[in-house]
């Protein structure tokens, strides 16, 4: 199916859509499954000639499956990775339907999306397959159901690799037996402005829970956004890791709310203010970077959340998240932009959207 990534730019995605349980401080609930063909070797070792075998393979399957049966999802689009300008790949960073492993990969590679971007699979990434579902909210279970009835949809096509004594491999250890990463991503302004943050973290390791920044493994907290996820795949049912994810979810969430109670009766004025400057700057500002853009914002989104700010609305906030990120800013503009043309784009961006014009003051608290 022919796929205009046009279509997406002026949409949120589903893990900014801003619904579900939880939503105020759970931002998306995913699951993902890294699978491996039992006739091939691991990316690593593959051959270009492997890698584009692999790809007609999976695409072949797919599509069958998208055709015949009424389980699958029909209203899917097949990415080629490879073939895509950079701006394109970062795009689909951004919005967290691909890796940037895959995207700054190497030879065939490809991503196949549903319209409504809670499902999808990328091909060739470190594993011949990552599948993966993403909920808005907290909303695992249901994830956790989706994905592994679209798994064995496809375990019917495809002969996975597989060991009866260790389960699913693949190509990383941490990934050998289920091959399940259970995350969720949290908003965590509160803990980070009050220091408690690391410490909240320190105990998660301890249970064997990863947390990582907004992209994955490897990238920076932006805006106060944690993945939390479970750190072995080996030795447990995929229900109990998921379960086990489940479970510690509303003890942060615990954790985050005493914060801001804390920071409302013991600092309103302090955090009013810095509420309240955040907005100011991002109505106003005449160029913005995206890193700043990133903490402004989630200023602002925990000011909704307190009753601090009433006159714009999570949505508006959510979207303007993934809107200003690089790619998207352009894909919107239509044009590629310098990196100083961009930060001037952005604050135009964001000065539309929050109907600043020139003021900083009127609407909110």
């Amino acid at each position: 199916m022919a796929f205009n990534l046009e279509e997406l730019a002026p949409s949120s995605g589903e893990w900014l859509r801003g619904a579900g349980p939880e939503s105020d401080i759970v931002i998306s609930s995913r699951v993902r499954l890294a699978r491996n063909l039992a006739d091939f070797p691991f990316i690593a070792r593959a051959t270009e000639s492997d890698r584009e075998e692999i790809e007609r393979q999976l695409r072949t399957r797919i599509e069958t499956l998208q055709k015949e049966n009424e389980k699958f999802p029909s209203s899917l689009a097949y990415v080629d990775v490879g073939r895509l300008e950079e701006i394109d790949r970062q795009f689909l960073v951004e919005r967290q339907l691909i890796s940037r492993e895959l995207a700054e990969g190497d030879g065939a590679r490809a991503v196949v999306i549903d319209r409504g971007e809670q499902f999808s699979v990328m091909i060739n990434e470190e594993d011949h397959l990552r599948i993966q579902v993403m909920h808005s909210g907290l909303d695992l279970e249901t994830a956790w159901e989706q994905i592994n009835t679209l798994d064995d949809l496809l375990e019917e096509q495809i002969t996975y690799a597989w060991s009866d004594k260790l389960g699913y491999l693949t190509a990383c250890p941490t990934n050998v037996g289920t091959g399940v990463r259970v995350s969720v991503m949290l908003h965590l302004p509160a803990l980070v402005i009050t220091r408690q943050v690391d410490k909240v973290f320190r105990s998660l390791q301890k249970i064997n829970l990863a947390v990582r920044g907004l992209y994955g493994e490897g990238s920076q907290a932006m805006g106060d956004f944690y993945q939390i996820s479970n750190q072995v795949t080996l030795g447990q049912s995929e229900q109990e890791l998921t379960k086990k994810v489940a479970d510690i979810v509303p003890v942060l969430l615990g954790y985050e709310r005493k914060a801001r109670d804390f920071l409302m009766q013991e600092s309103q004025q302090t955090l009013h203010d810095r509420v309240s400057r955040a907005y100011g700057i991002l109505r106003t500002a005449q160029t913005i970077s995206s890193e700043e853009t990133l903490h402004l914002l989630s200023s602002v989104r925990m000011g909704i959340n307190l009753g601090l700010i009433r006159d714009v609305e999570i949505p508006t906030i959510n979207k303007l998240f993934i809107h200003t990120q690089p790619a998207h800013l352009q894909k919107i503009a239509g044009m590629e932009l310098d990196t100083s043309d961009r930060n001037i784009e952005r604050a135009s961006y964001l000065r539309r959207h929050l109907d600043g014009n020139g003021g900083a003051s009127a609407g909110h608290n």
